[in-house]
């Protein structure tokens, strides 16, 4: 998305990201406890992916929605934990946050003759869920940012 959000008329694509980015992840995260629940899997782990635009405004007008719906990940995901805090759960909650990642939405958000940022690779934020996920039972990893060396600060 190029531009100033509030003159895109392709509300189409803001539903479209709402519904993976925050609806989907709702839905999933939902699934997984009940099925942890129905299994009597009380020391799981439920692993948001996030990004560094949940945690700052960043200085990317055209990506306006997309920077809400990683906000709402940071609230969902910091919500769970307290639910589950409530409930006496031992289910552990990551929210991984990568920056820059080579994509098809980085590339298409820069102008046509911008040099590409430097970027992370899939197999980066693989090796961040692989970590959260080795930690002991009792070590609740909260947040890993993670970022491309030499990414600007957004």
């Amino acid at each position: 998305m190029k531009g100033g959000w509030v003159s895109d008329e392709n509300t189409s694509q803001w539903r479209q990201m709402f519904d993976l980015n925050v609806l989907g992840l709702s839905i999933c995260t939902r699934e997984a406890f009940k099925l942890m629940k129905e299994k009597g899997v009380d020391d799981g782990h439920i692993i948001h992916i996030n990004g560094v635009l949940g945690h700052t405004l960043g200085n990317l007008p055209g990506l306006i929605p997309y920077v809400t719906t990683k906000h709402a990940v940071t609230v969902l995901t910091e919500g769970l934990r307290r639910e589950l805090v409530q409930l006496g759960s031992k289910i552990r909650v990551t929210s991984i946050s990568p920056g820059s990642v080579d994509t098809d939405m980085l590339r298409d958000a820069l102008p046509d003759d911008a040099e590409p940022p430097p970027a992370l690779k899939g197999e980066d934020i693989a090796g961040a869920v692989i970590y959260a996920l080795g930690a002991p039972k009792h070590v609740q990893i909260h947040e890993i940012i993670i970022k491309p060396v030499g990414e600007a600060h957004y």
